[in-house]
C-alpha cells in the first residue's frame, strides 16, 4: 500500500476551495436583497427627520408655513403689539388655559411655532384672520388668538406646539 503525504496542494484541493468560495458568494448574493428590503424607505426616513428653518427672511408680522412630517407648521414673527395683547388675556377665561409664555421659548417671545391643524376636525386654519387676528378655521368657525389659543368655536384645545429648539438666534430645528 502506497500513501502520499505531499505538502503540495493538489487539483482536488483547489476544486474544494473554489467550490466553497463560489458557494459563499452565491449565498451572500441571495441574502443581501432580503436584508436590504427590511430597511425603511428613504421617504419614510425623510418624513420623520428634523428640519431646520432660517428665520432671518421672515418679516415682523409675517406668518410662514413649512411642512414637517406631513403636517403644516406655522411660524409667526409676532409684533410687540401682538405679544402684549396675547399676554393681557385673562388665562382663566380661556377654554384651554395656557399663558402666552408657556407657548413660546424664553427669550424668543416674538417667534410662535405651531402645528397648523385645527383641534376640532383637523382642518388647516387661515392666518391673520378671525375675531382675534390670529388663526381662523373657516370650516366650523374656530377662532384662535395670536398665541394660537382657542378663544371661540367648537375646537376643544389650543393649536399644538411641535417639538422645536433654537439652534441659533435666527434658526430653529423642528423635530
Amino acid at each position: 500500500m502506497t500513501t502520499m503525504s505531499s505538502a503540495e496542494p493538489t487539483r482536488r484541493d483547489f476544486l474544494y476551495i473554489a467550490t466553497g468560495v463560489v458557494g459563499a458568494v452565491g449565498a451572500a448574493a441571495a441574502v443581501w436583497p432580503l436584508i436590504a428590503q427590511m430597511n425603511p424607505d428613504a421617504s419614510t426616513i425623510a418624513a420623520g427627520a428634523p428640519i431646520e428653518v432660517d428665520l432671518a427672511p421672515i418679516a415682523e408680522g409675517q406668518v410662514i408655513k413649512v411642512v414637517w412630517r406631513g403636517n403644516p407648521i406655522f411660524i409667526s414673527h409676532r409684533t410687540q403689539k401682538e405679544i402684549e395683547e396675547a399676554r393681557a388675556v385673562d388665562v382663566g377665561s380661556l377654554p384651554d388655559p395656557q399663558s402666552d409664555q408657556q407657548r413660546v421659548k424664553q427669550g424668543h417671545d416674538q417667534w410662535l411655532v405651531l402645528v397648523g391643524i385645527c383641534t376640532h376636525l383637523g382642518c388647516v386654519p387661515l392666518t391673520r384672520q378671525g375675531d382675534y387676528n390670529g388663526f381662523f378655521c373657516p370650516c366650523h368657525g374656530s377662532h384662535y388668538d395670536t398665541s394660537g389659543r382657542i378663544r371661540r368655536g367648537p375646537a376643544p384645545a389650543n393649536l399644538p406646539l411641535p417639538p422645536y429648539e433654537f439652534v441659533a438666534d435666527s434658526k430653529i430645528r423642528i423635530g
